[in-house]
Protein backbone atom coordinates (compact mmCIF):
# COMPACT_ATOMS: atom_id res chain seq x y z
CA UNK A 1 0.00 0.00 0.00
CA UNK A 2 2.64 2.86 0.83
CA UNK A 3 4.63 1.83 -2.81
CA UNK A 4 0.90 2.74 -3.92
CA UNK A 5 0.94 6.21 -2.10
CA UNK A 6 4.33 6.67 -3.55
CA UNK A 7 3.62 6.23 -6.94
CA UNK A 8 0.17 8.25 -6.73
CA UNK A 9 2.33 10.85 -5.14
CA UNK A 10 5.25 11.26 -7.80
CA UNK A 11 2.62 11.25 -10.59
CA UNK A 12 0.42 14.23 -8.85
CA UNK A 13 3.78 15.81 -8.97
CA UNK A 14 4.38 15.54 -12.51
CA UNK A 15 1.03 16.42 -13.71
CA UNK A 16 1.54 19.99 -11.37
CA UNK A 17 4.93 20.46 -12.57
CA UNK A 18 3.51 19.47 -16.31
CA UNK A 19 0.95 22.27 -15.62
CA UNK A 20 3.22 24.68 -14.33
CA UNK A 21 5.56 24.20 -17.37
CA UNK A 22 2.68 24.43 -19.62
CA UNK A 23 1.59 28.00 -17.97
CA UNK A 24 5.21 29.03 -18.40
CA UNK A 25 5.37 27.97 -22.23
CA UNK A 26 1.80 30.18 -23.04
CA UNK A 27 3.19 33.21 -21.28
CA UNK A 28 6.67 33.20 -23.24
CA UNK A 29 4.12 32.38 -26.24
CA UNK A 30 1.99 35.21 -25.46
CA UNK A 31 5.32 37.74 -24.30
CA UNK A 32 6.98 36.55 -27.90
CA UNK A 33 3.96 37.25 -29.69
CA UNK A 34 2.99 40.80 -28.16
CA UNK A 35 7.33 41.72 -28.61
CA UNK A 36 6.30 40.98 -32.44
CA UNK A 37 3.54 42.53 -33.01
CA UNK A 38 5.28 45.81 -31.47
CA UNK A 39 8.42 45.58 -33.84
CA UNK A 40 6.55 45.36 -37.04
CA UNK A 41 4.13 48.46 -35.58
CA UNK A 42 7.11 50.68 -34.77
CA UNK A 43 8.93 49.03 -37.72
CA UNK A 44 7.04 48.36 -40.69
CA UNK A 45 8.81 48.74 -43.71
CA UNK A 46 12.07 46.37 -42.04
CA UNK A 47 9.48 43.97 -40.87
CA UNK A 48 8.33 43.56 -44.70
CA UNK A 49 11.96 43.30 -45.86
CA UNK A 50 12.71 40.89 -44.02
CA UNK A 51 9.41 38.69 -44.81
CA UNK A 52 10.15 39.22 -48.22
CA UNK A 53 13.66 38.14 -47.63
CA UNK A 54 12.66 34.77 -46.03
CA UNK A 55 10.06 34.14 -48.33
CA UNK A 56 13.07 34.11 -51.14
CA UNK A 57 14.77 31.86 -48.77
CA UNK A 58 12.07 29.27 -48.15
CA UNK A 59 11.03 29.33 -51.66
CA UNK A 60 14.48 28.69 -52.80
CA UNK A 61 14.96 26.30 -49.84
CA UNK A 62 12.54 23.89 -50.97
CA UNK A 63 12.12 24.82 -54.89
CA UNK A 64 15.17 22.70 -55.22
CA UNK A 65 13.31 19.59 -53.98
Amino acid sequence: MKTKDKLAHASSQAVDLFSEKTEQLKNAEQHLVDNCRGYVHDNPLISLGIAVGLGFLFSRLLGNR
